[in-house]
């Protein structure tokens, strides 16, 4: 009898302490399920559509398995207001703070999939934003140093980053036309604001070999994503992608 009481009081002393309320043996635990999973996989869908409607301009049929494989680890919703939230796996630009906007799914996959990221690879980006792209990029490179001239937007987007537990990138309030030269130079770069013309600084700070993407105004009212290969003796080779609408970029031009 004494033993029998001495397991109760074990028991009940289990239940106040929280450690007792587990499933029975045998018994399965609901998982609690992830929040906006189905919107992830429609936002893929729409990726793959918009990668085959768009073949024609960008010469690419199908975006690599392990960058979709990063669209659909990234939590978008987080980088976009509470308002925005129902929106946030849309296969469309949405606004964020300073006048600014996240880019739409699709061109993010894009840029990233015309990067030819590797998990050995060291990425500049000039125009952290929202930290959405530098979120994508994470899993799939070794280091992201990531440039926004807008003090404010650097900041939200580091507190972001910071409480998601990425731990692979950089950030760095300034002129991202001249790019981040102590860190040069970098297998690839991403521009994420249109430029109006390529940068010098950033075509230095591109390794040999290296790959750089990048809206650019073409003076007619809409911008290029242009693709610029760097060649072994330093000269670059320039390919345009398709016609986009990037914020522009600020700074030194």
């Amino acid at each position: 009898m004494m033993e029998l009481r001495s397991r109760i009081l074990v028991f009940a002393t289990l239940l106040a302490l929280g450690l007792g309320g587990g499933p029975a043996l045998g018994e399965r635990q609901t998982p609690r399920p992830e929040p906006f999973k189905e919107a992830r996989m429609d936002m893929l869908d729409a990726i793959r559509d918009s990668t085959r409607d768009t073949a024609d301009y960008t010469g690419s049929t199908r975006l690599a398995a392990r960058v979709l494989e990063a669209m659909a680890s990234v939590p978008r919703h987080a980088f976009v207001g509470e308002e925005l939230q129902s929106r946030a796996y849309v296969n469309s630009a949405l606004p964020i703070t300073h006048g600014q906007t996240i880019s739409q799914p699709f061109i993010v996959a894009l840029m990233t999939d015309f990067l030819s990221p590797q998990p050995e690879h060291v990425v500049l980006e000039v125009g952290t934003g929202s930290g959405y792209q530098a979120a994508v990029l994470s899993g799939l490179v070794e280091h992201i140093y990531s440039i926004e001239i807008i003090a404010g937007l650097s900041e939200s987007a580091g507190r972001v980053l910071n409480e998601l537990g990425y731990d692979n990138i950089s950030l760095r309030v300034g002129d991202g036309y001249a790019g981040w030269p102590e860190r040069a130079p970098f297998d690839s770069i991403i521009v994420t604001a249109a430029a109006p013309h390529i940068p010098a600084p950033l075509v230095e700070q591109l390794k040999p070999g290296g790959r750089m993407i990048i809206p650019v105004d073409n003076g007619r009212g809409f911008q290029q994503l242009i693709l610029v290969e760097k060649k072994a003796d330093g000269s670059t080779r320039e390919r345009d992608v398709l016609p986009v609408r990037f914020v522009p970029l600020t700074g030194e031009r």
